[in-house]
């Protein structure tokens, strides 16, 4: 008689070892803030040329420095001559800056007496080079 043998199979099985749950997250700060840029003797600017500005002292919000330019006929021939044209400049130079933006013209008693319109009612924009508007 012989004995027989055959080859003997050991499966094991092990759980998988748990990944541990990483996180992370982003904070985008919000940072207000406002300018007064007063224009004295208003009624004088409207007799500029069309193309030429007053601008505002460089003011500093949100970490950037910025200016405001004030186009009292507008900016070239075809604008409205009852309109005016205002701009905001980055003054600052580095990365993109993303913002948004509300400028408003007042009359002298500080009420909005105009409807203005705007192109960053629907922003934030995203402003990538030193002195764009």
């Amino acid at each position: 008689m012989s004995a027989s043998s055959s080859p003997s199979s050991s499966l094991s099985w092990s759980a998988p070892t748990p990944t541990p749950m990483t996180t992370s997250t982003s904070v985008t700060e919000t940072v207000i803030g406002s300018h007064l840029f007063n224009i004295s003797g208003y009624s004088h600017s409207k007799g500029m040329a069309i193309g030429q500005y007053v601008k505002s002292d460089t003011f500093n919000a949100g970490g950037h420095s910025w200016v405001i330019y004030f186009y009292p006929n507008g900016t070239e021939a075809q604008d409205n001559p009852t309109y005016v044209s205002l701009f905001i400049v980055l003054a600052s130079e580095g990365t993109d800056v993303r913002a948004r933006f509300e400028l408003k013209v007042l009359d002298q008693s500080g009420e909005e007496r105009d409807k203005v319109r705007t192109q960053f009612d629907s922003g934030p924009y995203t402003i990538r080079n030193h002195g764009c508007m």
